[in-house]
């Protein structure tokens, strides 16, 4: 059975093809797609056929199982970076970088480490170090762990660069975090260099069980990536997050996340915020 096709549609793609396609990215990277999803994958995927000059959706997936070495892993990389999903703005989902503000009022100078677990483009990260910096002063004594399993969205959140009208930011905002780009970078902004110090990106797959992330973190913003997860997979993941957060740190959830079957891990403390048990 092939899935219906479009009028520029050059590949055929089997529905045997999506169901491998499925199997292969929820087993390397726990997302689960469910059937909607079809003319999704073949967009994106279809990319990467004519990139490396297969014919077929058949052959590329027999080639990227194959892979071995570093183009093997290159590959793989390619796959999850072409089936991840990267919607993101500065200070979404406005109510939590309020609560972070509230909860950093009597921190002082104590050391804080904050893990940001769908990093994307860099918007929500940049947002997480105006906030810190705002209620604390300083980011001297602030560590943010900001990670993605997608590469090409890390690349852009390590050069923290971004059109000039992008939303969420207010003009005071603008004027202390960010640089406006002359010349040829007419329009840009660029998060301060000297304020991303502190702001470490790397790449993290959550489906692994062994996460070199250093010391335990007080607080984790893991927003709207377990709904991509199934429920057991969600459940692996947040009891390994539960492992990497200090007693009673918070963890920020998207606003369509909802973790009560979790009262073991953590505890509602507010909207979409919980406290680790």
């Amino acid at each position: 059975m092939t899935m219906p096709p479009t009028v520029d549609q050059e590949f055929v793609f089997a529905k045997s093809d999506f169901e491998r396609v499925r199997k292969l990215i929820y087993g390397h990277a726990g997302i689960s797609l469910h059937e909607g999803k079809q003319a999704m994958v073949y967009s994106r995927l279809s990319r990467r056929l004519r990139e490396t000059g297969h014919s077929s959706f058949q052959d590329y997936l027999d080639d990227l199982e194959r892979g071995t070495g570093q183009a093997g892993e290159r590959e793989w990389q390619e796959f999850v970076n072409c089936l991840t999903t990267n919607l993101t703005s500065f200070f979404r989902e406005e109510h939590h970088f309020h609560a972070l503000a509230d909860a950093l009022k009597s921190w002082g100078s104590k050391p804080l480490r904050i893990w940001c677990c769908a990093a994307s483009t860099g918007e929500e990260p940049y947002s997480l170090a105006i906030t810190c910096h705002e209620a604390l002063g300083s980011l001297s004594n602030v560590q943010l762990v900001c990670s993605d399993i997608d590469t090409n969205v890390l690349a852009k959140a390590r050069r923290g660069v971004y059109d000039a009208e992008a939303r969420g930011l207010s003009p005071q905002r603008l004027r202390n975090y960010f640089m406006r780009g002359t010349g040829a970078n007419a329009g840009c902004i660029r998060f301060k260099p000297d304020l991303a110090r502190n702001i470490d990106f790397r790449v993290v797959n959550l489906m692994h069980t062994q996460w070199q992330l250093g010391e335990p973190f007080h607080m984790v913003f893991c927003r709207n990536v377990m709904i991509y997860f199934d429920a057991p997979t969600q459940r692996k993941v947040l009891e390994r997050i539960h492992r990497v957060m200090t007693p009673g740190s918070l963890l920020f959830v998207g606003h369509s996340e909802n973790f009560t079957e979790a009262k073991d891990l953590f505890r509602l403390r507010g909207k979409t915020i919980y406290e680790k048990v």
